[in-house]
């Protein structure tokens, strides 16, 4: 590691996204997410508003001007994560040892409302990261309308093709983070290469992706192309109950993605389940996986973006470290079930 190696014990304050009209991007997380209108912000050059459920903030805001720089990202990615927040106890030192450790200093530490200290450094693609040094307690609302999300557990970041190992260790060297996990996923004939970064307090996770250029194209070749370069392509929230989560959330409007019957018919042979039963996953279309802490229950929304570049996952986690990434698997091959017609699957197609 560098002598520069930043120390600092980040956690997530808050995460910003640029969108092309403030009021249709808000009621969609009110009405159909749960969230709560915590703070307002306007100038010559955008408008913002800030959305809360416990610890999750999001902070919407639409460029209002050309100068603004939420205007060039729309242009290039269409709407999605511009900034990651991060909360530390020293911004300074936090800043100067991401500077010196090779990020770009976006803007320098300066003292703001309440005497919150903040700065910006460079991130990965057009995503930056705002520190954030503030003894204020924010306020965390439960949702109103019985939807219980916890707190972030991940972001998953597609990078473009070659990107996986520099991005990694910029991630060690400026910020601190530690690889926690690493693998080659191999789908058909497609295939990526994914690692796994995490602050040293643990709160903040990034899943790292890149395609596997000596396979076939796939659906992280697909994001990068409609994306114009690496971004953030899904958030995590977690909830303490994955089933009642899915239920309330689609009986708000939220979509997600179908699994095919056939995952289920294969799930029973694969993991033996102790939190949820077969038919409530069946119900939910909640994958499930295991790992040796425990088990995890995921679903993913159905992107609703005009690129189809960012869409969102609930994750309930019970005792499980990684991230579900045999599910990706055995979806394909419960696909390939009702392809095929099969009652059972034949060797392992590639």
């Amino acid at each position: 590691m560098s002598s520069h190696e930043n120390t600092q014990n980040f956690e997530i304050d808050y995460v910003e996204m640029y969108v092309a009209n403030l009021e249709v991007a808000a009621s969609g997380w009110l009405d159909k997410y749960d969230f709560s209108v915590t703070a307002t912000d306007r100038s010559a050059d955008h408008r913002s508003v800030t959305l809360r459920h416990s610890a999750i903030a999001l902070v919407l805001t639409e460029p209002l001007s050309d100068r603004h720089p939420g205007a060039t990202y729309l242009q290039t990615h269409g709407e999605g994560v511009a900034d990651i927040a991060l909360r530390t106890t020293d911004v300074a030192a936090a800043f100067e040892a991401a500077v010196k450790a090779g990020a770009k200093p976006l803007r320098e530490p300066e003292k703001g409302v309440d005497s919150v200290l903040t700065a910006t450094v460079s991130g990965f693609g057009d995503v930056v990261h705002t520190l954030i040094q503030s003894d204020v307690a924010e306020e965390a609302p439960r949702g109103k309308g019985g939807v219980e999300l916890g707190v972030i557990d991940h972001f998953a970041v597609c990078l473009n093709a070659g990107d996986l190992g520099p991005t990694v260790a910029f991630y060690e060297r400026a910020l601190g983070f530690k690889q926690i996990f690493e693998e080659h996923i191999v789908v058909g004939a497609q295939a990526m290469n994914s690692t796994v970064v995490q602050s040293t307090s643990g709160a903040v996770t990034l899943t790292l992706i890149e395609p596997d250029k000596t396979a076939d194209p796939g659906q992280i070749d697909d994001f990068i192309k409609e994306h114009h370069g690496s971004g953030v392509q899904h958030i995590a929230f977690t909830s303490p109950d994955a089933v009642r989560a899915v239920k309330e959330l689609s009986a708000r409007g939220v979509e997600f993605l179908k699994t095919p019957d056939a995952y289920y018919d294969l799930l029973g042979e694969r993991i033996e389940l102790e939190t949820h039963s077969l038919d409530d996953l069946r119900e939910t279309k909640l994958l499930a996986d295991e790992d040796h802490g425990g088990q995890l229950f995921q679903i993913f929304t159905a992107s609703t973006h005009p690129r189809k570049t960012i869409f969102f996952e609930i994750i309930e986690r019970q005792g499980a470290g990684t991230f579900g990434s045999s599910n990706i698997k055995a979806l394909y091959e419960a696909v390939e079930l009702e392809r095929t017609g099969q009652s059972k699957l034949g060797p392992a197609r590639r």
